[in-house]
């Protein structure tokens, strides 16, 4: 199992995910329109020229996916019962087509299930940066985490 358990999992400890994905037109197309989301900026080149960016930006919903899925692998693939919850979801940078995200995930907090003996809540900070390093979005998630098998 590539995930971490509950036990496993010490606050402060930061991940730097190797996995890296430069964002295509396709990727920016496909999750505004499964999202139901029209928005010009995201899929008008020839309004967006109009904006203040001058080009189409990259939905904020593909960027906070990626954000989270490039963390699974090493932190909670198979281990993770639930998501509980992202807060204080920022976008601080706007990410376009092309851009290459790396995420950096720590661990900040940690404490025992109150309602379930075999599980602990972890709460990570990730964050994103495209390939100048630039900050592009944080958030905070909450996730019940499996405590190790008894043998």
């Amino acid at each position: 199992m590539a995930g971490l358990y509950f036990e496993e999992f010490e606050v402060g400890r930061k991940f730097e995910h190797a996995v890296r994905r430069t964002v295509t037109e396709t990727d920016n197309v496909l999750i505004t329109a499964l999202t139901m989301n029209p928005a010009a900026v995201h899929l008008d080149k020839e309004a967006a020229k109009d904006t203040e960016f001058g080009e189409p930006l990259v939905n904020s919903v593909l960027t906070l996916g990626l954000m989270v899925g490039i963390s699974v692998s090493d932190t909670t693939y198979g281990t993770t019962i639930a998501n509980l919850g992202w807060e204080k979801v920022k976008f601080t940078r706007p990410v376009r087509v092309g851009d290459t995200l790396h995420i950096e995930t720590t661990v900040v907090a940690k404490r025992e299930s109150r309602s379930r003996k075999d599980s602990g809540i972890v709460t990570f900070e990730h964050r994103a940066f495209n390939q100048r390093d630039e900050e592009v979005a944080s958030c905070l998630r909450a996730a019940l985490m499996r405590k190790r098998p008894s043998a």
